[in-house]
């Protein structure tokens, strides 16, 4: 049975809305093993002089929480 976690995080980029998703997801994973979905929770635009400078994703990131129980898990056990 898997267990999974999440974590909201709030992304930004100069770019796009994908742009903003597709780096909180790649630095995300470089620190968190096992992501499996991104849930958007909120989208905004920071406006400067009348145009859209950035965009804003809230995000909610799914991941799944490793197993450490079971030391020997998948080793053979030496014969004697």
């Amino acid at each position: 049975m898997s267990v999974m976690k999440s974590e909201q995080i709030l992304t930004e980029s100069s770019k796009s809305f994908e742009d903003a998703i597709q780096t909180a997801v790649t630095r995300f994973n470089k620190t968190v093993r096992g992501l499996r979905s991104a849930n958007v929770n909120n989208l905004s635009a920071v406006i400067e002089d009348g145009e859209v400078v950035s965009w804003r994703v809230n995000l909610q990131i799914t991941f799944q929480v490793e197993d450490v129980s079971g030391g020997n898990k998948g080793k053979k056990k030496k014969k004697r």
